[in-house]
């Protein structure tokens, strides 16, 4: 039986089990649309702009271990995708992404909406196909989903012409794929494994730092035996949150650019460091020349080689996927006795505990404006800290990732890399999407949900209740906060002069709009706002202008000269 190149396109995506497609249909590939018209197994999500299919199809990746899939036509429709295409690369999210492209026999010729979408994306996926031949076509998105998910993920393009999803072929979809040139390492090596133990157990100083790595590997239960077993404090990065309990007394907090205090002086200070699917990037250790003073012994476990060793010289490279090196790391544990320096373990202890003292995130909890951090705080509370989180990118991304105490992996979804402002709301489509009875709160902006607030219309269309939550201080926070900072007051262009009514505004696409600006009425309206089950309800918080975000390690500097309140 022969099947058009478009029939075997959505024949591939009921072979992979997808049930969710993102995306906004366009000449080259109405023949796919068509097909996807006649069956009902994978449900496609219309978005209200490509830039919003993406990042929908990357919550829903981010909040499940799936591959999200999107779809999107040539020439415009790719541009619109690269800067969630580049979003989800950045922070090794598993997408498939397929685009439309002329025929085959006009691509160079410069086409009515034609691209070099291979040339485009090459920078900013983990690998893109230019399909030519419809024989190719299953075999095509096989390797796509198996490179997407396996090893370091990342989104994958698969580009077809239109003329390839008319032509016809037999179907025959492939159980697995091997490629020669691909053949990412799972197990974590036996002997370097054992030396980092060794190292572990001689340290007085230690410290656990982990990343996305341990979300994305679904190794949250297994480091948080590690971390139990070895009575070491644990740091999450941003993209790391909820990979081990924010309520443990273990956790010292995020580090970082805006991490606590204790964290930053543990991170720098410690005599041996226990990386986990972390990659030192500038926002964690700030400048790497500031990080090797005082010197430290660095294991580094990732499933990514050419992570190890690339920002800062490690000691003992562990490469593998982090679940099973963890697990073999929990097994070498408890199949020996680890005799460690207890006495330095508890002086060590005693120096964060003091750290810890300063309460580096405290804020005037007597103010007459609403505080950012008051709403987190409270939206923690009501959702008894049980909800999925997405943000957009500022300084109410940080608050939220400040205040909201992730216990559980992939509940905290946000742009870490890239930092994407537009990303939260369609990220909580697609988280809502893939867990329908969840409750998906969307922290953000005035400037940021402006970027991506057409899917609000399609919040309406598929009725999703989703509750954002604006920060409004009529500026773009983080960047007056910089200018404050760094450019002597001077607020160029960050000042939001013509903002819209968001509650007339979110009533004009049929959802529930409220506007609050008084700190006594915050828990009221959050109570109000998510005992309605069923309706997206639009909270626009006043809040104080002048608030930053502390603590804060400027630019350049290390991990120990921190601005704080």
């Amino acid at each position: 039986m022969q099947l058009t190149g478009a029939e075997i396109v959505v024949r591939c995506l009921h072979e992979e089990g997808v049930e969710h497609v993102f995306g906004y249909p366009g000449g080259a590939v109405l023949f796919i649309y068509d097909e996807l018209f006649k069956q009902d197994k994978v449900k496609h999500i219309l978005v209200r702009h490509e830039q919003g299919a993406l990042h929908a199809a990357d919550g829903y990746a981010r909040s499940t271990n799936k591959v999200g899939v999107a779809l999107v036509t040539s020439g415009p429709g790719v541009t619109n995708a690269v800067t969630g295409i580049a979003t989800a690369y950045t922070d090794s999210i598993p997408l498939v992404v397929i685009t439309g492209q002329v025929p085959t026999y006009a691509i160079g010729e410069d086409a009515f909406q034609e691209c070099d979408t291979v040339g485009i994306t090459r920078p900013c996926v983990k690998h893109n196909f230019l399909v030519r031949n419809v024989e190719d076509i299953a075999t095509t998105i096989k390797k796509a989903f198996y490179i997407a998910s396996t090893g370091r993920p990342g989104p994958v393009v698969v580009d077809i012409p239109k003329d390839v999803t008319a032509a016809k072929t037999e179907f025959s979809y492939p159980a697995t794929v091997s490629m020669r040139s691909y053949n990412p390492v799972i197990k974590g090596h036996p002997g370097q494994i054992k030396k980092a133990i060794q190292l572990l157990a001689a340290a007085k100083r230690p410290m656990i730092y982990t990343g996305g790595g341990v979300i994305l590997g679904d190794a949250s239960v297994e480091l948080t035996q590690l971390v139990k077993s070895l009575g070491f404090p644990c740091t999450n990065t941003l993209m790391g949150l909820g990979g081990y309990p924010a309520t443990d007394k273990q956790f010292v907090g995020m580090l970082g650019m805006h991490g606590t205090y204790e964290a930053n002086l543990a991170m720098q200070n410690c005599d041996v460091l226990f990386a986990i699917g972390a990659r030192f990037d500038d926002r964690v250790i700030g400048n790497p020349k500031h990080f090797f003073d005082p010197k430290r012994t660095i294991i580094h476990v990732d499933v990514d080689p050419s992570s190890i060793s690339k920002r800062v010289k490690v000691d003992v490279p562990i490469v593998g996927n982090v679940r099973d090196v963890l697990k073999e790391f929990n097994r070498q544990l408890d199949a020996g006795k680890m005799h460690m320096d207890a006495p330095a373990l508890k002086a060590w202890w005693a120096q964060i505990e003091e750290w810890r003292g300063r309460d580096c995130l405290k804020y005037d909890r007597t103010s007459a404006i609403i505080k950012p951090q008051f709403v987190v705080q409270k939206l923690y509370e009501i959702t008894k800290g049980d909800a999925i989180i997405t943000s957009d990118v500022g300084q109410h991304q940080m608050w939220a990732a400040q205040f909201y105490k992730f216990n559980k992996p992939r509940r905290w979804i946000n742009s870490g890399g890239l930092g994407t402002m537009g990303f939260g709301l369609p990220a909580a489509v697609g988280a809502q999407m893939a867990n329908p009875k969840s409750t998906v709160a969307c922290v953000t902006g005035e400037a940021s949900i402006q970027m991506c607030i057409q899917e609000l219309s399609t919040c309406k269309q598929y009725k999703l209740p989703i509750k954002v939550l604006t920060l409004n201080n009529r500026y773009m926070g983080m960047v007056r906060q910089w200018q404050e900072f760094f450019h002597g007051n001077r607020y160029a262009e960050s000042y939001m002069d013509a903002l819209p009514d968001f509650v007339k505004l979110a009533e004009s696409y049929g959802h529930v709009g409220m506007r609050i600006d008084k700190p006594a009425d915050v828990e009221p309206a959050l109570k109000e706002a998510f005992a309605r089950k069923k309706d997206l309800v639009f909270m626009d918080f006043i809040t104080d202008q002048t608030e930053n975000v502390y603590p804060m390690v400027p630019g350049g500097k290390g991990l120990s000269e921190m601005i704080l309140v």
